[in-house]
């Protein structure tokens, strides 16, 4: 049987990895998002499902408004601080240091491939994710280069088949 045949269909598809930068009350936090999805054009939205029980989830529920970051290739490494460290235990944005920069009054990451500044209107429970409902408010794009995908972090073993 072909590899790819023994792969459950939902993993068959290769799939960007974008970061979530959230703030609320004085406080910020990034992780790493792969559940990303346009759903309209006219007007633009997005669902994007975010984690239950995450610090970033209780900033969007606080501050509807958020970024979410195209990630590229280069940017892999970051993938085990945002996404399996959790926010309530570590201060993320305080790790990245030099690596962060500011896009419409929020801490992002640098070099990025693009900013899309969201607001959550409406939610739907989605399991152990809620998924939000996105209009666009703005965007930026920021550099030519290879998107990160979930691919390319199985090829690197950062993040299981």
């Amino acid at each position: 049987m072909m590899k790819s045949l023994r792969k459950k269909p939902w993993n068959r598809v290769d799939q960007p990895v974008y970061s979530i930068a959230s703030k609320a009350g004085g406080q910020a936090n990034m992780n790493i998002c792969s559940y990303v999805t346009p759903v309209s054009m006219k007007p633009k939205q997005f669902i994007v499902a975010i984690y239950k029980n995450t610090l970033t989830l209780e900033l969007v529920r606080k501050n509807p408004e958020f970024i979410l970051q195209y990630l590229t290739r280069d940017q892999h490494r970051l993938i085990t601080l945002l996404g399996k460290k959790s926010g309530y235990s570590i201060d993320k944005i305080q790790r990245l240091k030099k690596k962060v920069e500011s896009f419409n009054d929020f801490v992002v990451l640098k070099d990025c491939l693009a900013y899309v500044h969201l607001k959550a209107v409406a939610w739907l429970d989605g399991g152990d994710h809620w998924c939000a409902l996105c209009n666009v408010i703005a965007y930026k794009n920021i550099q030519e280069a290879v998107p990160l995908t979930l691919d390319y972090l199985r090829d690197k073993k950062i993040i299981s088949a």
